[in-house]
């Protein structure tokens, strides 16, 4: 029951998340199918020719959704047969993975606690700015103030007073 490990290329013609779901299907299966398994290690085979042999299907077939029993029979055939060789890539194809992710009750807490925390820090974060960004408009105002009167006093340095200008 060996499985070979697949290569992934990536060449921007499978969304990661389509082919990681089909992989782990097909891991899976190879690990308790031995004859599967020796389908699954052909040389030559490889996930994205997969994903790409289930695109070119699904989209021959015209239809819009699938089961998920379907699309991995359509794998398994893929690896089963071997006149299926050399399957280019289709290009930009949009792919729904609907497979969800069941959290426990403490994880689910666990997540509104730190959702909780990340929120109170960006807001603490932003009443930081905005008292920084206040003590500096008071600063330069301070400053302008000082400088008015310094040039007021350098002004009248030189002048005489008179009653009127008081």
């Amino acid at each position: 029951m060996a499985t070979k490990e697949k290569t992934t290329s990536r060449q921007g013609s499978v969304s990661p998340a389509f082919a990681n779901a089909i992989k782990s299907y097909l891991d899976g299966r190879a690990k308790n199918d031995e004859l599967f398994a020796a389908s699954y290690a052909k040389p030559g085979k490889n996930i994205d020719e997969c994903c790409n042999y289930i695109l070119q299907e699904v989209r021959a077939s015209g239809r819009a959704g699938f089961a998920d029993e379907e699309i991995y029979g359509m794998a398994v055939h893929y690896y089963d047969e071997d006149s299926i060789k050399d399957i280019k890539p289709l290009g930009a194809e949009r792919v729904v993975v609907n497979h969800t992710i069941e959290l426990s009750e403490s994880e689910k807490e666990e997540m509104r606690q730190q959702a909780l925390q990340d929120f109170k820090s960006e807001q603490l974060s932003a009443l930081r700015k905005q008292e920084k960004e206040r003590e500096e408009k008071e600063r330069l105002a301070r400053e302008a103030r000082i400088k008015k009167q310094k040039e007021k006093a350098e002004k009248m340095k030189g002048t005489q007073l008179s009653l009127f200008d008081m």
